[in-house]
């Protein structure tokens, strides 16, 4: 189990980087896609079944698809690749390492600062529906009325 972590995490990182290097959105769709199968994957390990379920459903399979109509009804041709090359000159890296570095430097020092001992836990449907409709029922509706308006102004401005 440990080898397949290793494994998904290696994928979801070097897919991540794919996506952002990638000139052609669709490809770097399809990168995506592959990074979110992996954190599914990396989920599944971690014994959250439930979790990586959603991951893959949901997002890799929902949202992404959803991503895919809207890249191919936008039809964005080679200005839009040209603008976006334009974007991968080293100065535009300069500020993103910075902060990526310094955000590495703290992990680093949280995760080796404090002596943590990791007990598998697994969370099964149940407990999760029960906390989702029990304490958080108020922020599962305000989300589902969030993305309800964003249907709605996607809608809307589609048919302009």
């Amino acid at each position: 189990m440990i080898i397949l972590f290793y494994l998904a995490a290696v994928i979801a990182i070097l897919s991540t980087v794919a996506v952002i290097v990638q000139t052609n959105i669709v490809h770097a769709l399809i990168y995506l896609i592959l990074s979110l199968l992996a954190v599914a994957v990396i989920f599944y390990v971690l014994g959250a079944p439930f979790a990586a379920l959603l991951e893959a459903i949901v997002y890799a399979g929902a949202i992404m698809v959803l991503f895919l109509f809207v890249i191919m009804m936008l039809n964005l041709g080679q200005h839009t690749r040209d603008e976006e090359r334009s974007w991968l000159s080293l100065k535009g890296w300069v500020a993103p390492v910075i902060m990526s570095s310094v955000l590495l430097v703290q992990l680093i020092n949280v995760l080796t600062q404090y002596d943590y001992e990791l007990v598998p836990i697994r969370v099964g449907v149940m407990e999760v529906s029960v906390l989702l409709f029990g304490p958080y029922v108020l922020a599962v509706e305000l989300a589902s009325i969030l993305l309800l308006a964003g249907l709605v102004a996607a809608y809307h401005l589609a048919k302009k």
